[in-house]
């Protein structure tokens, strides 16, 4: 092993970075947007990379970095499913209890109008979780303009990108 430095900044990529971007290549091969014969290709460079940088390319082809057809999967609507549904659940008792409290308090006014308020924005904000992806984009995708989370596409650094290079 030696101990020059490539590449100044270069960061290694880990085992669980290059297996998202394989999910993601895959997403786009059944999406039809990679043929079997580029996909495959891409697959193996994926798996063949050292560096963080060298992953960004092999999706930076694909609209939006290839997450919306890992968003758009089976198995992801399911999940955001079940997890809007399991909110719904938890919003609907803590309504249940409000109101009953209010009716067992006697108050004039429907002073639980505020917090039901609240719990449904926020009902709504996680139906539409799924469209941003939930876990924010992969370290492969943070630096730069090179991806749709870099700084060209958002006028500066995300919330993700402060701190992480």
């Amino acid at each position: 092993m030696s101990t020059d430095s490539t590449g100044g900044g270069r960061v290694r990529a880990s085992d669980a970075e290059r297996e998202q971007l394989t999910q993601v290549l895959r997403a786009t091969m059944t999406e039809g947007r990679l043929t079997l014969e580029e996909g495959e290709e891409r697959l193996a460079k994926a798996y063949a990379a050292t560096y963080r940088d060298e992953l960004g390319p092999l999706v930076a082809d694909l609209p939006g970095g290839g997450w919306h057809a890992l968003a758009d999967a089976p198995e992801a609507v399911s999940a955001a499913r079940r997890y809007v549904t399991r909110h719904v659940a938890k919003v609907a008792l803590v309504a249940g209890v409000l109101v009953g409290l209010w009716v067992l308090s006697g108050a004039h006014f429907f002073w639980p109008a505020i917090p039901l308020a609240f719990l449904f924005l926020g009902i709504l904000r996680r139906s539409r979780w799924r469209r941003w992806y939930q876990a924010g984009p992969p370290p492969w995708a943070r630096g730069g303009s090179g991806g749709p989370w870099g700084a060209a596409t958002r006028g500066g650094p995300g919330p993700w990108q402060r701190g992480c290079r």
